[in-house]
């Protein structure tokens, strides 16, 4: 996870990079025309923030919006264009006096910090319930669908933030079931759901391997889209890989 959280910024005119080159907590990335899955390209990149001129929002904003792996990332609209703002899902519209005004603390109250709280550490300082380390074996035993099932019910019963732990896990448990029923779309949209919830997470969690999950999810999601949608048949199998955590049985 990177110190410093990210801001996505889309403007032209470059009126905007300038001021916010002195709010020296955040990294700054500018964003020119996408090629391709603009949705996918957010979604890997999990800015803290989207800042956007408000008359110059580009047209893929509202499948970001909307989308579930991105609809999450709050976006400042700054300027006078109320309309354009509203009509691409935006309802957060700052006039640029009042936004430079406000600095910095007009973006440290709008961006989304992904940090490990001390009680997400002290809940990855315990050990997963029964219920997980059942999910856990079935991921294992590429029971993906059982394993879905029961992170979901663990996600849902639990209050606290390491609740993402079980979803980060339950979604590449999706994306690994569709890859073996040759839904494509199906599986990388469950492999861009998951990045949000791995985010905050530290590598190590109620002793599970985090890091090589992620790692895994990764190369899986890569060879995957290397294959494309019309050779996901070739999918190397070798690539689904079991989840490691502490009292593993050898048969998982």
């Amino acid at each position: 996870m990177p110190d410093r959280p990210l801001i996505l910024l889309i403007d032209p005119d470059a009126q905007l990079r300038a001021p916010l080159q002195t709010a020296l907590d955040y990294r700054l990335h500018d964003w020119i025309n996408p090629f391709g899955d603009a949705v996918a390209q957010v979604a890997d990149l999990h800015p803290a923030l989207i800042i956007t001129a408000a008359d110059s929002i580009p047209s893929w904003m509202p499948d970001v919006r909307a989308n579930p792996a991105t609809r999450r990332i709050p976006v400042l609209a700054v300027g006078d264009n109320v309309t354009a703002a509203h009509h691409n899902g935006i309802k957060d519209i700052i006039s640029l006096p009042e936004f430079l005004a406000a600095l910095p603390d007009a973006i440290s109250e709008r961006v989304r910090i992904y940090n490990d709280s001390e009680a997400l550490v002290a809940q990855c300082d315990d050990s997963p319930s029964p219920e997980v380390l059942k999910g856990l074996h079935e991921f294992n035993s590429h029971e993906f669908y059982e394993c879905h099932e029961t992170l979901e019910h663990a996600w849902m019963i639990e209050s606290g933030p390491v609740r993402e732990l079980y979803r980060a896990i339950l979604q590449v448990g999706l994306a690994y079931y569709q890859i073996e029923r040759r839904n494509y779309q199906g599986a990388l949209k469950m492999f861009l759901r998951t990045l949000q919830w791995f985010d905050p997470l530290p590598d190590r969690c109620q002793g599970i391997d985090v890091a090589g999950l992620r790692a895994d999810a990764a190369a899986a999601r890569t060879h995957l889209e290397s294959l494309g949608a019309d050779h996901i048949a070739e999918f190397d199998r070798s690539l689904l890989r079991p989840i490691h955590y502490e009292g593993m049985t050898p048969h998982d």
